[in-house]
């Protein structure tokens, strides 16, 4: 997996998504902690707005971001985007009312929104080998598991000596030395696509999404992965804090305890994906998180919150680390930049409904009644994956184009059945703008 890295553009990029990873997993135990500081026992139901914000910048800016994306070149617009990022981290420790917390978290995210779909798009261009490709993706997973392991436990060690205010500068250092990794690499140009309207380039890429059955599925698993992950961000702090009566440190122990799950999963995926298909690998991750969300409705001390907290993460990575996986076949080069847009903004639209839940639902029904809700939310994904990805769906599909030439090129494609029929794996395109049937 670490051979990658012998790829100086990727280890560039890959550096600088760790560090920048690691800053923003300071901020979010430096925002839950400043949420208890500001709301107390309520601290759920802040963070949870909080939260809902960002996704609410993220479902409206992704899609947009994705059509200029198409367009703009990627290094100047990667480095501006860090660079908000990291002004709107410095003015974080200084706030002091609920309403200046959601000011800012929806600056940082829509910037966000913008960065991370782009970052995305560009990696396939980078690793064009699929093989390559696995083993980048792996190695994302385990760069947002730095996020859940090495920030929390930095940030405990850090609690020791400052106050949870100081976290912020470790976020504002990151993105500056992000932008600064981007900045040291030449970055390939997006594959120029036919011209269209800003509307047509901001809706393409969830045209597209929802006209594949397999990306439809992991829409689905999204879902899953939302309820179980909204679980854990948002009521660590209330569970370990205001339930059990522990330490600031204890929060951080217990979220790098979700990480440290997410991280083992993530090393054995890449093996696991070369033998098993996408499909079975993130409907078993997804089973795993449904199980999960019940024991936590159960959960009555902290060391059983750390092992169900562990047990989520190995769901949680099993369930989305292929997803790249699926984007990238799904898709032309030239559609990327929109179809990552469209799956960023659609799987943060889960967040947007579970966030909430978890907060408020915590905060007026408890905790245990609110994990039980959750896994009714998991479940439904599960099963909605089943049925809106069936297994046929990844495999080559005979099909007609009784409007091409019998000598057009794209009929040579595949295996030929006929005149005007062949077969071969389906991607959504102006040849087959639907699924065949």
């Amino acid at each position: 997996m670490l051979d990658i890295l012998k790829n100086r553009t990727y280890r560039h990029l890959f550096m600088a998504q760790v560090i920048a990873l690691i800053g923003t997993g300071l901020a979010t135990v430096a925002l839950g902690l400043l949420a208890y500081d500001i709301a107390g026992a309520e601290a759920g139901a802040v963070l949870g707005t909080a939260l809902a914000i960002k996704m609410i910048a993220y479902v409206g800016v992704a899609p947009v971001a994705g059509a200029f994306a198409e367009v703009l070149p990627r290094r100047p617009m990667l480095v501006t985007l860090d660079l908000i990022r990291a002004g709107v981290a410095l003015c974080l420790p200084f706030v002091t009312e609920v309403w200046q917390v959601y000011v800012l978290i929806f600056v940082l995210q829509s910037s966000s929104a913008a960065f991370t779909p782009t970052f995305q798009a560009t990696i396939p261009d980078v690793l064009p080998e699929e093989k390559d490709y696995t083993r980048a993706l792996s190695l994302s997973r385990l760069a947002y598991d730095l996020e859940s392991l090495v920030s929390p436990a930095l940030a405990a060690l850090l609690l020791t000596a400052v106050s949870f205010h100081s976290l912020f500068g470790g976020t504002v250092i990151g993105f500056l030395a992000s932008a600064t990794l981007v900045v040291s690499v030449v970055l390939p140009k997006a594959t120029k696509s036919e011209r269209r309207s800003i509307y047509n380039r901001t809706t393409r890429g969830i045209r597209l999404y929802l006209a594949t059955p397999r990306l439809r599925g992991l829409l689905a698993i999204s879902l899953a992965v939302s309820a179980a992950g909204s679980m854990v961000i948002v009521n660590t702090v209330v569970f370990v804090q205001a339930q059990f009566g522990l330490r600031q440190e204890d929060t951080a122990l217990a979220l790098a305890a979700f990480g440290g799950g997410s991280m083992l999963a993530a090393f054995a995926l890449p093996k696991l994906l070369d033998q098993l298909p996408d499909r079975p690998v993130m409907v078993g991750g997804s089973g795993i998180l449904v199980a999960g969300l019940v024991a936590t409705a159960f959960v009555e001390t902290y060391s059983s919150l750390l092992l169900i907290w562990f047990v989520l993460g190995i769901g949680y990575s099993a369930a989305q680390t292929p997803s790249g996986r699926l984007l990238r076949r799904s898709s032309h080069p030239e559609d990327r930049p929109a179809l990552f847009s469209a799956q960023f903004a659609l799987s943060h639209a889960c967040w947007l409904i579970t966030y909430p839940l978890a907060g408020w639902l915590g905060a007026s029904i408890g905790l245990g009644e609110t994990a039980l809700v959750l896994s009714v939310i998991a479940v439904t994904g599960l099963v909605a994956a089943l049925y809106l990805w069936p297994s046929s769906a990844d495999l080559e599909i005979e099909h007609s184009h009784e409007d091409l030439p019998d000598q057009d090129p794209h009929l040579q494609e595949g295996t030929r059945r006929g005149r005007d029929r062949h077969s071969h794996a389906i991607v959504i395109d102006r040849l087959h703008p639907e699924w065949p049937r």
